[in-house]
């Protein structure tokens, strides 16, 4: 199953809204548009109408966010035959070890955690180096709502959708040099919000650090991302700011992102240096190469339950070959994992 990018002119289909939460809203906003407009408009825009995804609570988006929330293209990408992973899996069946080696953890934990100022390193390759407050790095961009599938290197799995913008986009603002060949990024440290950093007993080391490839941070899919769900991102999901690469494992989705470099060279990975044998720097989705421990040939999509398993056949790189296999064209996937 292949995401689509329809062309901007595309209007899509109104298929997530029920057919009564749509009519809901068309009597509600009957004196002020059309019913398209009304379909459009996320869960925090319409205060007493029911919310764009059912049992979805708006949360409180800061006031940049709410603003820009008007010319949001929803639906802008789809996930052709794919259902919706339920929002209470999708925030409270998470990795994010800054909070807990435990999937409730984030959620249980992350609540405190403050969001509202959050500034953004830039440095590295770029012609335009500075600490950006969020809000003025998002503010020239259009968001989008774009469904894709994560899955996780664990061998579950998830269809979200995220609200952000390209990464290509932010990019090409700070100015790449010819040098600049691979993107790292960097998640908060914060002990007295995150008990995981706290702890003598932490898998990891803090920072949490990733990279990509220039040429993989420049792709049209890989996303930053700011909400979830027509709604601010939760703590827990890597609130205020995630990246989203959808046809790699999930570890390579870093959260709470705090610093983005531009370097020349392949810049530090936390899961890949801990255990490169079990981790690779590319994390692409491959049902070809299993993990050690496990067979990567399959999935349990959730939710699920002992009971009702949910397995699927796991696809080469989740199923969005057609977009990027050209990446790595000429590379050896086994080896180069």
């Amino acid at each position: 199953m292949l995401i689509q990018i329809p062309p901007r002119s595309h209007c899509p289909s109104s298929e997530i809204t029920p057919e009564s939460v749509y009519l809901s809203r068309r009597r509600f906003l009957g004196v002020a548009g059309t019913a398209l407009g009304a379909a459009a408009l996320p869960a925090w825009a319409l205060a007493d109408d029911a919310p764009r995804y059912p049992g979805v609570e708006p949360g409180r988006p800061p006031a940049w966010l709410a603003q820009k929330l008007p010319d949001t293209r929803w639906q802008a990408v789809e996930a052709p035959g794919e259902a919706i992973t339920p929002y209470r899996d999708a925030s409270h069946y998470n990795n994010f070890y800054e909070f807990g080696p435990d999937k409730g953890d984030p959620a249980a934990n992350a609540g405190q955690l403050p969001t509202e100022p959050w500034t953004v390193r830039i440095d590295g390759e770029v012609g335009k180096p500075g600490q950006y407050a969020l809000e003025d790095l998002i503010r020239p961009h259009a968001l989008e709502e774009r469904i894709y599938r994560l899955r996780c290197v664990e061998a579950w799995s998830m269809v979200i959708p995220w609200l952000g913008l390209p990464l290509a986009d932010l990019l090409t603002r700070v100015e790449p040099t010819g040098k600049a060949r691979y993107v790292a990024f960097e998640t908060l440290v914060d002990p007295e919000h995150m008990p995981g950093q706290r702890s003598h007993f932490a898998l990891l080391d803090w920072p949490y650090r990733e990279g990509l490839r220039l040429d993989e941070a420049m792709h049209p899919l890989t996303l930053l991302a700011v909400g979830m769900y027509g709604r601010v991102l939760p703590n827990q999901n890597g609130a205020p700011l995630r990246l989203v690469v959808p046809w790699k494992y999930g570890f390579k989705s870093i959260k709470s992102i705090v610093r983005i470099s531009l370097t020349e060279q392949q810049p530090y990975a936390t899961w890949n240096q801990r255990a490169p044998g079990e981790y690779g720097f590319y994390a692409n989705v491959n049902p070809a190469v299993d993990h050690p421990r496990w067979t990567q040939k399959r999935e349990r999509r959730l939710p699920s339950s002992l009971f009702s398993p949910n397995l699927r056949d796991t696809l080469p790189f989740n199923g969005y070959a057609e977009e990027v296999a050209g990446l790595y064209a000429g590379m050896d996937l086994t080896r180069d994992y």
